[in-house]
């Protein structure tokens, strides 16, 4: 019922940027907020981005200054910005949409590298 797509990964050289898309399809729900988390092999998933139906963002300490979230409701659709891109970003991305209730819906994930 509910599909969420990524798009925009790659591979990328140290200091250079990426954008990611993801795009909703399915709800049916009021939602509370849309993100991007990462997880890198062998690591725990992280928070990086999230921002609510209202426009509010919120980011992880490691991306202030480098990521910037934005979303376009009416279309439900979600950005991520990456600048300066670091070795340490390198991860698999996923997308999530967050309602009021449970469950919340997840992204297959799209591989972003960063290395020379």
């Amino acid at each position: 019922q509910v599909q969420l797509v990524e798009s925009g990964g790659g591979l990328v050289q140290p200091g250079g940027s990426l954008r990611l898309s993801c795009a909703a399809s399915g709800i049916t729900f009021d939602i509370k907020y849309m993100g991007w988390y990462r997880q890198a092999l062998g690591k725990q998933r992280e928070l990086v981005a999230l921002i609510t139906s209202g426009g509010s963002p919120n980011y992880a300490d490691s991306v202030k200054g480098r990521f910037t979230i934005s979303r376009d409701n009416a279309k439900n659709m979600v950005y991520l910005q990456m600048n300066s891109l670091k070795p340490e970003d390198t991860a698999v991305y996923y997308c999530t949409c967050v309602g009021w209730r449970p469950p919340d819906y997840w992204g297959q994930g799209i591989q972003v590298t960063v290395s020379s």
